[in-house]
């Protein structure tokens, strides 16, 4: 997998901020499968983080699902943060975090729930990603997240290939390499799976203006610059009729990965650089003196 333009994920995202909403119908879908895997949570946690928050819609569900704990709703993308701002009150003001989440600006262990919805593919470093949850979240604490898998969007990649060799559809990672990395990173008792979710469109043009609405443009470090030309938009358009179905719509499939665990318990080991490491918190180790 080629690495992804931070910078280019942040503006896009950033353009689409005021209208996301409007166009996010399958992220939503999406959010609120994951946000039913919260059942799993016996005790009301303390303080949990909606990472990728986008306007802060899963934001708003944590906090009326759990009045009583701090919310913190953290993005890339500052404009995504301001639209955020109507899921909090003047009572109550939703904690907004403008951050990477490779390196999330919080403290070992502070995290009880650290929920994920359709953020973690842009980022191809899995195991470095699942290290830093494992250092926020507290031992015991749960992680739920949502991701899309490599089927996603196959048949207007496939209708590119048809008209160049540049990459203009990113490539997302298997249900696989996500498991292998929630274990390396030492997350307890993992539970995967995925399903394939289909939209539907009049024509290649529509689905394009959508993916461009809600920000999810081609953010391929190795993408081609500058304007792409009517005439090679066309010739996709052309190439995606193959695909048209019956009742006369154009698919695009999405592959949707869930996947939810546990945070390791102390001394727990992970995997770092093909090296197995453990950590203790002070008052459990027992120093042993000479004589004794």
């Amino acid at each position: 997998m080629t690495p992804f333009d931070r910078d280019q994920v942040r503006r896009a995202f950033g353009r689409a901020a005021a209208g996301y909403a409007e166009h996010a119908v399958l992220q939503h879908e999406v959010e609120d499968r994951l946000l039913e895997r919260l059942d799993f949570m016996t005790t009301p946690p303390q303080r949990v983080l909606d990472l990728g928050c986008g306007p802060g819609r899963a934001s708003g569900h944590l906090r009326k699902r759990w009045r009583k704990a701090e919310v913190i709703a953290m993005d890339l993308a500052l404009p995504m943060l301001q639209q955020a701002r109507r899921e909090g009150s003047w009572l109550r003001p939703l904690a907004r975090v403008c951050a990477d989440a490779r390196q999330l600006p919080l403290a070992d262990n502070s995290i009880d729930v650290l929920f994920s919805s359709l953020c973690i593919q842009w980022i191809v470093d899995l195991p470095a990603l699942f290290d830093e949850f494992r250092r926020v979240l507290r031992p015991d604490g749960f992680l739920a997240l949502s991701t899309f898998g490599p089927m996603t969007l196959h048949e207007l990649r496939a209708a590119w290939a048809d008209v160049d060799r540049a990459p203009h559809v990113s490539q997302f990672p298997d249900i696989q390499r996500v498991g292998d990395a929630l274990l390396a990173a030492g997350f307890r008792d993992p539970v995967l799976d995925g399903e394939e979710i289909t939209l539907t469109y009049a024509d290649a043009g529509a689905l394009m203006r959508d993916l461009k609405a809600i920000g999810a443009t081609n953010a391929d470090a190795y993408r081609r610059r500058g304007l792409t030309g009517k005439s090679r938009l066309q010739a996709v358009a052309s190439a995606y009729e193959e695909y048209r179905r019956d009742d006369g719509r154009l698919p695009a499939t999405y592959e949707v990965l869930y996947a939810h665990a546990w945070g390791p318990r102390p001394g727990q080991p992970r995997r770092q650089g093909g090296t197995d490491i453990a950590t203790f918190p002070v008052d459990q180790l027992r120093i042993r003196r000479r004589g004794d």
